[in-house]
């Protein structure tokens, strides 16, 4: 496969030659998406366990499937979610790659910056997810009315539940960027951010409530984050606010 030429903003290219670079770079995100669920199924197991480790000692034993194709199924389900997450930076790169020819030079670096800065807080929030909030959420979900409940976990509920509660961590935590864009673009201010506080915090916790995790202990190890990250976006929002008013004389100059 040709590989994509990189164009820089000012180039011109036709239809066609636009439409062969975004084919060829789908197809490189397509292939390694492929290579990176391969890599995974080949080493599954170990990813298992490490997700199987969350739960209490008592319950690592007790997961079960309920037909003959749910192991294979679940194996290559997760095996799939843990290619998604390796393989993401490769499609947003991709994905700027093809869209940076628009953008003015100055831009690009702005909104290089802004990728690195989400893919470190997208490192923190699967983080946060995985030792923090989901060993609190499985030891008390399945430990509720022990003493009324032998709970068995079916192997194929229990994937997509950590799966779907951390990509969740991962999104609360990529907040601070859909602000910084949004200030950055002027369509908010850090002052409109201070002056709405109270209806922020009754926003974030409408959207908590609507997170994975029905019970208050997970719901309540979200909305601290989610009230954190809303408050540290707002000093983010002075700091871009500050960048910007002492970047404006420079370019009218």
């Amino acid at each position: 496969m040709k590989r994509p030429r990189r164009l820089r903003y000012g180039d011109e290219a036709t239809l066609v030659e636009h439409l062969d670079e975004l084919r060829a770079r789908i197809i490189i995100v397509l292939v390694s998406l492929s290579v990176a669920t391969a890599v995974a199924f080949a080493f599954h197991t170990r990813i298992l366990d490490e997700l199987n480790v969350l739960l209490p000692e008592n319950h690592r034993h007790d997961i079960v499937t309920f037909n003959v194709t749910e192991p294979f199924t679940t194996s290559l389900a997760v095996s799939v979610y843990a290619a998604l997450v390796v393989t993401l930076p490769i499609a947003l790169w991709q994905l700027w790659a093809f869209l940076a020819p628009a953008v003015i030079e100055h831009v690009q670096r702005t909104i290089a910056a802004l990728i690195v800065f989400a893919s470190a807080l997208a490192a923190a929030g699967l983080a946060f997810g995985y030792f923090v909030v989901l060993p609190a959420a499985l030891h008390y979900l399945t430990n509720y009315d022990s003493h009324q409940f032998h709970v068995l976990i079916r192997a194929q509920s229990y994937y997509s539940f950590t799966a779907t509660l951390l990509l969740a961590m991962v999104a609360i935590f990529e907040v601070p960027v859909a602000v910084l864009g949004l200030v950055r673009v002027g369509v908010l201010t850090s002052r409109q951010l201070r002056r709405n506080r109270r209806w922020g915090y009754f926003v974030v916790a409408v959207l908590a409530l609507g997170l994975p995790g029905p019970d208050l202990v997970t719901t309540s190890l979200e909305l601290v984050p989610m009230w954190a990250i809303y408050e540290g976006s707002i000093w983010l929002a002075v700091l871009v606010e500050r960048r910007v008013a002492l970047a404006a004389p420079a370019v009218g100059t």
